[in-house]
Order: structure tokens, then sequence, then C-alpha cells
């Protein structure tokens, strides 16, 4: 009720109002269990708000806020001077029990009540926003190339791999079965193996045999040594990275 009574809106977000708050609540609360009158309640935190206001806006020193409270409790509470009894606010334990509060409260910290007002801070970061870039997913096992990276050339012809060993291979399959499939489509038509032995037949499908296993050997071995030379590429930029 209080921060909505002094219009405090950013106590959440709010350092300094929240402080100012503090202080005016914890006054009020100490003076309720002093057992001030109402008259003796709107004096006091009158008395703070005056206190706060000489700090925040008259930039008074600590000697001169001592002063002035000094000549204050004069007014407001009693002296030798004989005055009308209307102007007798607080007794004189009462006016002693403000000036200790006021010690431990107000001018034990007015240091840190002179740097909160004065001292410009930087403002906290207690939010962020990053925007991440997913990787599309890629057909090989390499992501494209980054712009600030290597050019494409090199990436296309180093890093990048040729089609897989399955892919391959399936394609082989297939081709193997299609001329198989003709093989037998023409056999049925004749008989190419006519005047053939079988030593012969074996000789020629051991030649044919090798050359296969030779070719697919000799391809594999490329594609090992690009593999090698991609990796031992991205190593040493690694290292001088």
């Amino acid at each position: 009720k209080l921060g909505a009574f002094l219009n405090f809106k950013n106590l959440q977000t709010c350092l300094k109002d929240a402080i100012i708050l503090d202080y005016y609540v914890s006054g009020f609360l100490w003076a309720r269990g002093m057992n001030f009158s109402i008259v003796q309640h709107s004096k006091f935190m009158t008395l703070l708000d005056m206190l706060l206001h000489n700090l925040r806006t008259l930039h008074m020193s600590l000697e001169d806020s001592i002063k002035w409270l000094g000549e204050v409790m004069a007014e407001i509470g009693p002296t030798h001077i004989q005055k009308p009894e209307e102007w007798i606010i607080f007794d004189v334990k009462q006016a002693n029990a403000i000036i200790d509060y006021l010690k431990i409260s107000l001018f034990q910290h007015y240091k840190l009540y002179e740097f909160m007002f004065y001292s410009a801070r930087e403002e906290i970061v207690i939010g962020t926003e990053e925007v991440i870039e997913v990787v599309k997913p890629a057909s090989s096992p390499f992501p494209d190339p980054l712009e600030e990276g290597i050019s494409f050339e090199i990436y296309s012809k180093f890093i990048e791999p040729p089609l897989t060993m399955d892919t391959e291979m399936k394609g082989l399959d297939q081709e193997q079965a299609s001329e198989e499939s003709q093989s037998e489509t023409d056999t049925s038509d004749m008989d190419l193996l006519a005047g053939f032995t079988i030593e012969d037949i074996k000789s020629v499908l051991d030649q044919v045999t090798d050359d296969i296993f030779t070719s697919i050997q000799t391809e594999i071995n490329e594609k090992l040594q690009i593999q090698e030379e991609a990796f031992n590429a991205r190593i040493e930029k690694l290292k001088k990275a």
C-alpha cells in the first residue's frame, strides 16, 4: 500500500525505488512500534522525507544533515525554552529514540545512499536474444562450406566425398543383372558357348573376375586417397587455427 501511495511502479526492476520504499516502510514500522500518535506518525514520516530530500536534491553532507536534524528536533521536541504545549510533538525519550533510529538507519549508511543517488551505474543485462542458424541436412557426411571458410572449389575437390561405395556397388549389381538378363535372352535364341570347353569358360571367367576386382580395388584406393587428403587438409587447418 505504501508503494502504491508513493507511486512506485517499477519495484520489481528498479533497485533505487525498492531501496527508497524500504527506507519509508522501515521507518513507518518503527514508528508504529513506538506507539506514536497520528500526528507524531505524520511528523516522523515528514522528517524522513525531508532528510532524504536534503540528501538527494540539496546534496547535503552528513555533517550538515546532522546539524539540520538538531535544529528541527529543537523545533518539534522539548527544549529548556518554554513553548506552548501544542508545539511539543515529542518528549525527551521519543526525541532520543528518533535520533538513535536515524543514526543506525540513514546516517550509518549515508555513503551508500549518496552512491545510489549520485553515481551512474551500468544497466544490467538480464536477458539476451540469440539467433542460431541450424545446418541444413546434407546427403554427405560433411556440411556445406561456410562463407568465411574455404572456397567452394577446394571443398568440392578435396573435402566433399564422391559417391559412396554402396551406391556404386548397387549400380554395378544392377548393370551386372541387366547384362545377365540380356545374355540369358540371347542365349535362349542361340548357344554362344557352343564349341568351347569347360576349361576355356573357366579361364575366361577367371580373367573377367580378375579385371573386375582389380578395377574395384583401384577405385577404392583412389577414394581412400581422396578421403585421406581431405582429412589431412582439415587437420592442417585446425593446427593453423
